[in-house]
């Protein structure tokens, strides 16, 4: 994985869900950004909360820097059943000023920033899988607050191909060497069997190198 850009004038504001990811491209010195803001993890199931965090951390993020990357899915990591028209770049628009660029990373949620559709496909092997980051997991309380085991039941199975974990970060291995009753205990919750899968970090590094702009 070789540096591309830098990072120098730009803030970053992401869900929590992946801050060991960038956390890890920052450890290893290819994301020199001013700033990374988190929001809580797993708000998808509280949009109120979420919006209200994603203001707040993108407030926060201006006062870094002038150009400002916002590391959230377009498309399921903020669904408003009350207002269904009001997607996440109705959010990111309405906090630009003229003094300050914000721009989103062109993905559709945190799996697909870590494999593509078509990685996941030749992953899958035509397996009907349930896609999670080692994020899903650590933060579980959050990002499924309110999951009951029925919930868990009516959601879960219906993946017969099991649960893949995308993991760039060694997490799912940690686990398995320091805490095997947390992986089994989260597969038992679900109900399917959950395996992991290495990835790298190329493809999140390359979606916010894309949004550096000259």
């Amino acid at each position: 994985m070789e540096k591309r850009v830098s990072f120098q004038d730009y803030a970053i504001v992401a869900c929590g869900t992946l801050n060991m990811e960038l956390n890890q491209l920052k450890e290893k010195g290819f994301l020199d950004a001013r700033k990374i803001l988190y929001t809580k993890p797993g708000r998808h199931e509280v949009p109120r909360e979420l919006e209200s965090q994603l203001v707040r951390q993108i407030g926060k993020a201006k006062t870094y820097a002038p150009n400002i990357i916002v590391v959230y899915g377009g498309k399921f990591c903020y669904v408003n059943a009350d207002d269904p028209y009001r997607k996440i770049d109705t959010i990111i628009q309405e906090q630009i000023a003229s003094e300050v660029r914000i721009s989103r990373v062109k993905a559709t949620h945190c799996v697909d920033m870590l494999a593509s559709k078509e990685e996941r496909e030749q992953i899958s092997q035509g397996r009907d899988v349930y896609w999670l980051t080692p994020g899903w997991m650590r933060y579980c309380r959050y990002v499924y607050q309110g999951w009951d085991k029925g919930l868990a039941n009516e959601n879960f199975p219906k993946h017969t191909g099991g649960a893949i974990m995308l993991d760039a970060v060694g997490y799912y291995d940690k686990m398995a060497q320091n805490d095997p009753e947390k992986l089994l205990e989260f597969s038992d919750w679900m109900g399917i069997p959950l395996e992991p899968y290495p990835v790298t970090l190329d493809r999140l590094l390359g979606l916010l190198s894309d949004e550096v702009k000259p």
